[in-house]
């Protein structure tokens, strides 16, 4: 079967649809939407909570290191849905990969709880 850049049109016509759409709603919106401003409404807000001293305080980085974290965790457990659906089709060799996957994914879970990444002080 062969293919050429014409069967890539239809494709490239409806994305420049949606980002042509998108692009020209934030234009429209922009131009016609109501422009009211006053002390009150370009002042800074925060889910209700009046906005106090500097806003550039550092965090603490285990805040960002249970972040990334979780992210890592997280996309290591979507490796474990497209082995689940094909569990049958893969056999005993899937079965093995999947175990020695798993295994490093305990042991680095292991080395995190170890060393305390996960603990709040």
């Amino acid at each position: 079967m062969q293919t050429n850049q014409f069967n890539y049109l239809p494709i490239l016509m409806q994305m420049g649809l949606a980002v042509g759409f998108v692009v020209m709603t934030i234009i429209i919106s922009g131009m016609l939407g109501p422009k009211r401003h006053s002390q009150t409404k370009d002042k800074n807000f925060e889910c209700g909570i009046e906005s106090v001293g500097n806003a550039r305080i550092p965090f603490s980085v285990k805040y960002f290191l249970v972040a990334i974290l979780f992210v890592l965790f997280d996309v290591e457990v979507i490796f474990l849905y497209p082995w689940a659906v094909n569990f049958k089709d893969l056999g005993v060799e899937g079965m093995i990969k999947m175990v020695i996957f798993m295994s490093l994914l305990l042991v680095g879970f292991f080395y995190i709880i170890k060393k305390k990444a996960l603990e709040w002080e």
